[in-house]
C-alpha cells in the first residue's frame, strides 16, 4: 500500500513539473548541486571530478546526486526499489557489514550509504534494487538495501538464470544481466513532448523543455530576447530567434569572444588618407604635410597658395610650389633670408666699365662714369675733383673748383628726408659762406638747408620713382665781411633713383 502511494505521488508530481511555466530566474541551488543556464534547473556536481583525493584509505569515490561515496574498490552499487523478500540470519550479517562499510566511507569524506536511501528511493529519481532478487554468494545486502558486489567484473557470479525476472519501477526495465537500468524514452520515441520542445531523458522519467534560447509560456516554448537582460553584448546586441549576435558600432570589430568590441586600427587596416593618418578610438583622422589642407572629404589633401594669403610673404614677388612658396627677386638683386631682396654689388662681381671709367653701384644695377670728370678748362686735381687755374682769365667768371659726388637712393622714400649733406672744406676768417640748389632742381624735388655757418642739407621733399637720374649743383658761396673778396665752389651730385622700394 505505501508503495503504491508513493509511486503515485511521485508520478503526479512529476507531471505537475512538466506543466510548470518555465521562466528564466536566478536560482540559487543547494549543497551538491550547480545551475544549468541551458536546462534552467539545477544540476548534480561529480565531486569525485573537482574535489582532489576525495577518498581515502585505498577507497574509490563513486558520485551521487548531491554528494558521493566512499566504497572499496571492489564494490557496486545496484538499485530497486523493493524490499528484501526474506533475510536469512547470514543475510543479515552481511547487511550489517555493508552497511558499516557505506558509513565508514562517509568518514573519509563521502557521503554515507544510510543517509542517502533510507526511505528506498535514490535522489534524482533512482530505486533500490532487492537483495533477494540479486543476492548471490558473493553479495552482500545492507539495510538501506544497497547491494555491494565484491567482484562485479566476474561474469560467474551474475545469475545466469534467464526466466529468473525482477520487478522494476516505473520508467526502468531488467537489462540482460537481470539489472534494473534507466529506460530513455527520448531515444525510444514514447515521451510526449511537443514538437517545439526538446525531451530531456532522467533517471526513471523523462522532462521536456523548450531549446536553448526559448522559454516556456503556457503550452508554448517562445523566444527568449537576450538583449533585454543586460549585459550579454559590449556594444550592440542583436536578437534572434532562439538566440543572439553582438554587433560593434563603427569603427570597432568583435573579439574573439564575440561579445567584446575591440577598436579597428584604420591607418593600418585600411589607410584612406592622402598623406598623415592617425588613429583614434572607433574612427581615425586625416592630416596634411605643411603647405597643405585637407580637402572637402576630409581625406584628400590640396595645395595651400600661400601667395594667395598674404600679400607681405615676399619683398618682391611670391611663386607658388606643391606644398610650399618660393621668393624672387628683379634682375639686380639677390634672396637673402628666403624673403628679403638684397642689391648686388655688380661693380665687384662683373664690373664691365672701361680703364678710364669708374664704376657706381645703385640700387638694383650699375653705372660707368669718367675717371676725369673734368673739363675745359678745369684740370683734375685729385679724386673727383676739378680746379679752374687762377690764371685763367676765364675762370674768374666761373666757380673755382667743381667736386663730383655720387650717391643712390630707393625709389618712392618717404619724404621729407635728408639725403646729403655739403661741408666746405677751407674756412677763411671773416668769411660768410651761404648755400644753395645751383641747378636740377626745376621740379623743386630737393630743398638745401643750411646747418652751420660751414655746412647745408640737402632735403627731398618730393618722392621720386625710378629708374631714374639726377644731377643737382650744390653752391657755397664765400665773401669777406667788407665785400672785397668773392669766390665760390660747386658740388655736382649725382642722384641715381633705383627701381624699388628696397
Amino acid at each position: 500500500m505505501l508503495k503504491a502511494l508513493f509511486l503515485t505521488m511521485l508520478t503526479l508530481a512529476l507531471v505537475k513539473s512538466q506543466d510548470t511555466e518555465e521562466t528564466i530566474t536566478y536560482t540559487q541551488c543547494t549543497d551538491g548541486y550547480e545551475w544549468d543556464p541551458v536546462r534552467q534547473q539545477c544540476k548534480d556536481i561529480d565531486e569525485c571530478d573537482i574535489v582532489p583525493d576525495a577518498c581515502k584509505g585505498g577507497m574509490k569515490c563513486v558520485n551521487h546526486y548531491g554528494g558521493y561515496l566512499c566504497l572499496p574498490k571492489t564494490a557496486q552499487i545496484i538499485v530497486n526499489n523493493e524490499q528484501p523478500q526474506q533475510e536469512t540470519p547470514a543475510a543479515e550479517g552481511v547487511g550489517a557489514a555493508a552497511n558499516a562499510a557505506a558509513t565508514s566511507g562517509a568518514g573519509a569524506g563521502g557521503m554515507a550509504a544510510t543517509g542517502m536511501a533510507s526511505s528506498g528511493v535514490m535522489p534524482g529519481g533512482g530505486f533500490v534494487a532487492s537483495a533477494a532478487a540479486v543476492a548471490g554468494p558473493e553479495v552482500q545486502t545492507g539495510r538501506n538495501n544497497f547491494v555491494i558486489r565484491r567482484n562485479p567484473a566476474d561474469a560467474q557470479r551474475i545469475p545466469a538464470n534467464p526466466s529468473h525476472r525482477i520487478q522494476c519501477a516505473t520508467g526502468y526495465e531488467q537489462s540482460e544481466h537481470n539489472v534494473c537500468q534507466d529506460i530513455d524514452e527520448c531515444t525510444a520515441g514514447t515521451h510526449n513532448c511537443r514538437a517545439d520542445q526538446v525531451c530531456i531523458n532522467l533517471r526513471g522519467s523523462f522532462a521536456c523543455q523548450c531549446p536553448p534560447g526559448y522559454q516556456k509560456r503556457g503550452e508554448q516554448c517562445v523566444d527568449i530576447d537576450e538583449c533585454t537582460i543586460p549585459p550579454y553584448c559590449h556594444q550592440r546586441c542583436v536578437n534572434t530567434p532562439g538566440s543572439f549576435y553582438c554587433q560593434c558600432s563603427p569603427g570597432f570589430q568583435l573579439a574573439a569572444n564575440n561579445y567584446t568590441c575591440v577598436d579597428i586600427n584604420e591607418c593600418d587596416a585600411s589607410n584612406q588618407c592622402a598623406q598623415q593618418c592617425y588613429n583614434i578610438l572607433g574612427s581615425f583622422i586625416c592630416q596634411c604635410n605643411q603647405g597643405y589642407e585637407l580637402s572637402s572629404d576630409r581625406l584628400n589633401c590640396e595645395d595651400i597658395d600661400e601667395c594667395r594669403t598674404s600679400s607681405y610673404l615676399c619683398q618682391y614677388q611670391c611663386v607658388n610650389e606643391p606644398g610650399k612658396f618660393s621668393c624672387m627677386c628683379p634682375q639686380g638683386y639677390q634672396v637673402v633670408r628666403s624673403r628679403t631682396c638684397q642689391d648686388i654689388n655688380e661693380c665687384e662681381t662683373t664690373n664691365e666699365c672701361r680703364e678710364d671709367e669708374m664704376c657706381w653701384n645703385y640700387h638694383g644695377g650699375f653705372r660707368c662714369y669718367p675717371r676725369n670728370p673734368c673739363q675745359d678748362p678745369y684740370v683734375l686735381t685729385s679724386e673727383n675733383r676739378c680746379v679752374c687755374p687762377v690764371s685763367s682769365a676765364v675762370c674768374r667768371e666761373l666757380p673755382q673748383s667743381i667736386v663730383y659726388k655720387y650717391m643712390s637712393i630707393r625709389s618712392d622714400r618717404s619724404v621729407p628726408s635728408d639725403i646729403f649733406q655739403i661741408q666746405a672744406t677751407t674756412i677763411y676768417a671773416n668769411t660768410i659762406n651761404t648755400f644753395r640748389i645751383k641747378s636740377g632742381n626745376e621740379n623743386g624735388e630737393f630743398y638745401l638747408r643750411q646747418t652751420s655757418p660751414v655746412s647745408a642739407m640737402l632735403v627731398l621733399v618730393k618722392s621720386l620713382s625710378g629708374p631714374r637720374e639726377y644731377i643737382v649743383d650744390l653752391e657755397m658761396l664765400t665773401v669777406n665781411s667788407i665785400g672785397t673778396f668773392r669766390t665760390s665752389s660747386v658740388l655736382r651730385l649725382t642722384i641715381i633713383v633705383g627701381p624699388f622700394s628696397f
